[in-house]
Formats: structure tokens, sequence, C-alpha cells
């Protein structure tokens, strides 16, 4: 008996909807049976009949009782019982191809067995079957069964419980409720269903398709979102999707990969009110002039310091500290060519020979306004700033950083490009002429490739730079060679402009 009911519930587990509702069907119906009786009641085999009349409650639970009768013989002695017996069962139906309805059934027996001892007694069971309907039509239907009864205590003697197997064959016949097929269980009959697919849960009108009340594709009763507006894409829950995050849905929003942060209107689209390419909520400097060359955040350049801002400045390579005028070029008082704030002799008489800062030129051969007597680091680069000996200052009171623009190595490596010579040599010179001081070389990478690798490629640079100072004669125990790795960025790594800044080579003056 336990193996049928754990058979049975491995079916129902497996079924997927029942072929045709017939909730609240009577079923009436006969059959021939055929028993095999517990061994120990000494009985043969016996065919008998009986009736039967059931109900549906719902499409899958059902109750039945049933009675029947037989006159077994035994298989010794000369007492012939006749055995009555009657049933009280739960049905479980579900659906096994288009014309049968399998079902599972557990109830309660009672056998009555008459005459003569040893068979005048009555038991009570427990029963467990399965069977199988295979309709003839709508209204009637083959019926097999095969059933198993367990009495845990008998009255016939010498045995302590019995249990038999019944075995049915019939014919059943069904009356009231009505076969009324909803394949998509949506209420409304397939014979009247429009739309016959419908999804489990979906709402329906009197002609079985999905209400969508926004438009959206996605059925009311599946709509997480019932108010999307008009156009806007949604997920498969109904709701609206906004990709780039900017408040407008997809599908409404006309500039559909907005930066995140930024203001936009109604359509999506970012506003810019200072007209510098930047959008409003991610420009740092909202009110930029018109024409100003920008940076990633909105903010305008001043390359050469001067004051005013890249794209505007028809000077863009004025010298650090000279005067201009409100186009970015610099002004020139005396005309000399040294442009006034860098000129030192403003009031030079017309057509005299001057040095860098405007003054009247000696016996300068690099121009750095040292006298080449006194220089002692001759061929100084015109412009560079060179203290008393005419060495360029690089190292001052406070310690400022010395970034090394223009020593460049070759891309991955720590090999120093041709290039870069001239920028150490006068950082050597500058050293060789001061030999109190001592430096850090530091590297920096930006943050392309791994932390490891871009830590020891910055040392390997470093000591790069710090090798050639060594061979141009400083001396070792005053340089020390450290790696950072993209530590410390003075441009953002979001550009490939801001990337170039941060791979570079540092002197920092230690104490």
């Amino acid at each position: 008996m336990r193996t049928l009911v754990i058979l049975g519930m491995a079916f129902v587990g497996g079924a997927s909807h029942l072929h045709a509702q017939r909730v609240h069907q009577f079923e009436f119906g006969g059959f021939a049976s055929f028993t095999r009786y517990d061994r120990a009641f000494a009985l043969k085999n016996q065919i008998g009949g009986g009736g039967r009349i059931g109900y549906f409650f719902t499409r899958l639970l059902g109750a039945e009782l049933d009675a029947g009768y037989q006159s077994p013989s035994p298989r010794t002695g000369t007492a012939s019982p006749t055995v009555a017996f009657g049933s009280a069962s739960l049905v479980l139906n579900f659906a096994s191809g288009d014309q049968q309805l399998f079902y599972i059934l557990g109830g309660v027996s009672r056998l009555d067995f008459e005459k003569s001892s040893p068979y005048r007694f009555t038991d009570n069971a427990a029963h467990a079957g399965i069977g199988d309907r295979v309709f003839l039509g709508n209204w009637g239907a083959l019926r097999v069964e095969a059933r198993a009864l367990y009495a845990p205590s008998t009255g016939f003697a010498g045995a302590d419980w019995a249990s038999h197997v019944v075995g049915s064959l019939g014919l059943s016949l069904f009356t009231g409720g009505g076969v009324v097929s909803d394949l998509d269980h949506d209420g409304v009959p397939d014979n009247r269903d429009a739309c016959p697919n419908t999804p489990a849960g979906a709402k329906v009108d009197a002609k079985g398709c999905p209400f969508d009340s926004d438009k959206d594709g996605v059925a009311d009763g599946f709509d997480q979102c019932p108010d999307t507006p008009m156009g806007a894409r949604v997920d498969a829950k109904g709701c609206p999707t906004d990709s780039d995050n900017d408040g407008v849905y997809d599908g409404i929003d006309q500039c559909p990969n907005t930066p995140a942060g930024a203001h936009v209107d109604a359509r999506g689209c970012p506003s810019d009110a200072d007209g510098d390419g930047v959008p409003d909520g991610i420009d740092k400097c909202p009110n930029t002039p018109a024409g100003a060359t920008v940076d990633a955040k909105g903010c305008p350049s001043d390359s050469d310091r001067d004051g005013v801002f890249d794209g505007i400045d028809q000077c863009p390579n004025t010298p650090a500290g000279a005067t201009v005028d409100a186009k970015g070029c610099p002004s020139d008082s005396d005309g000399d060519g040294v442009p006034d704030g860098i000129d030192k002799c403003p009031n030079t008489p017309h057509g005299v020979e001057v040095d860098s800062v405007g003054c009247q030129r000696f016996k300068d051969s690099d121009g750095d306004g040292v006298d080449d007597s006194k220089d002692k680091c001759p061929g100084t680069p015109p412009g560079m700033r060179v203290d008393a000996n005419g060495c360029p200052i690089l190292f001052t009171p406070e310690r400022t950083p010395v970034i090394l623009r223009g020593v460049v190595f070759e891309t991955g490596k720590s090999i120093l490009k041709p290039e870069s010579f001239t920028v150490l040599d006068i950082v050597a010179q500058s050293l060789l002429a001061n030999p109190q001081i001592r430096i850090e070389v530091a590297g920096y990478t930006d943050i392309t490739g791994s932390a490891a690798l871009n830590l020891r490629l910055s040392r390997a640079r470093a000591d790069a730079v710090r090798t050639y100072l060594a061979r141009k004669g400083v001396a070792p125990p005053r340089m020390i060679a450290r790696g950072y790795g993209p530590g410390n960025p003075v441009a953002p790594n979001t550009t490939p402009e801001g990337r170039a800044l941060n791979r570079r080579v540092e002197l920092h003056q230690l104490p």
C-alpha cells in the first residue's frame, strides 16, 4: 500500500493540468472485481461485482462510496462463505493524456464474512488504490483499478492481521457540473476564449484577452508598475528602465547615454549653461567664459599661466611672469624683445642688445644673466632660472619637488630616451654646483596595468635617472631612488593627457 501511495504522489508531481474540468460532477458506475484473499483465509481467488458513486469537489479532489459482493470457495473443507464489502475513499485525480483521467485513492473498508465458522466475522480495513478512466466521450468512461486492503486485526481464527488485493473493471457515467475546458486557467472557457494562451495570473476581459492598462506590453496582473508613461521601455515586470540613470526612462530618453551626474531636461538631454561641452551637474566651473578650453570637469586651463584661459589666449606660450593684455599677449614697453614683467631693465634705450632679462648684454654665452667668468654652469638653456653661479635653480629652501618634464622612457621600459639627456645634464650641473644637497629620485606611473608591475617600473625608472646622474659625476650616496607606482597623481587618470602627466620622475630634496 505504501508503494502505491508513493507512486501516485510522484505522478501527481509531474502532472501539468487536468484535461477537463469536472467540478461538482457525480460519477455513477458498476464494476466486476477479482479478489486475491489473504493466504491464511484458505479461499480461492474469486470474481465478484459491485457499484460505486463518486463526487468531484474540485478538478483534483473527489470522494466516493462503493459496495460489492462475492461468494468465494474454500481451498479445503466445505464451509463456503459469502463476502459483502463496502468502502469510503478520497480520490486524487489528474490528467494522463487527452482522453484519460488517472487517479489514486485511499480510505477505509468493511468486509463482512457470513454463513458459518470459521467465516463468520467482520473486518475493518484501510485501503489504497491506483486506477485510470479511459473516456468514451464526455459522459462515459471505462474504469480499471487495482486496490490493496489491510486489516490490522482480523476475526479469522489463527490470524492476527490480513491483507487482500482487488482488481476491478467497470463503466462510469458522469452527470451534473458539465465539462468546462479552460486550458490557460483564466476563467474563460476555451470555446469563448479569444486569447487561449494567456499566461497564468494575467487579468483578462470577457473574451479571455489580457488587459494592459498602460500599454507597455506587460499584462495587468503581472505588471508591477501599472502606471508606466507612454513610450517607456519596460522590463519583464512591466517596470520602466533607465539605463543612464538620469531620471528619464528609456524609450522616452532622446539622449540615452548621458554621463552620470549630469542635469537633464524633460527629453533626457544634458544641459550646458556655459556652453563649454561639459554638462551641468558635472561642470565644476559652471561660469567658464565662452571659447575657453576646459578639462573633463569643465574647468578652464591656462597652460602658460598668464591669467588668460587657453582657447581665448592668442599668445599661448607666454613666458612665465610676463605681463599680458586681454588677449593673453605680452606687452613690451621699451621694445627690447623682453616682455614687461620679465624685463628687469624696463627702460633699455632703443636698439641696445639686451640679455634674457632685458638688461644690456655683457659676455653671457648662455644668456642666463650671469657673466661667463662667474658662470659655473655654462650652456644653461634660455629662460632657465639660475642662481648667482649661473646654475639652474632646481632646489629651494622650501624643498619644493622638482618635476623633470622632458625626461621620458621607452614604453613600458626603464630605458631613457635620448631627448631626456638635456634635462638630466642640467640637473647634474645643479647638483654638482650645490654639493650639500641630497635628493630622492621618485618614479611614478599612471594607473594602466597592475599595481605590482607599476611599482616595479617606477622604481626601475628612478634607478635609471640616478644611474645617469652618477655617470655625470654626482656622488651616488647623495641620491636615493624610490618607486611609487601610480601614487600621488598630479592629473586625472581619466584622459590620455592626464595619464601622460602622471608618468613622471620627481626630485625631492632630502633634509
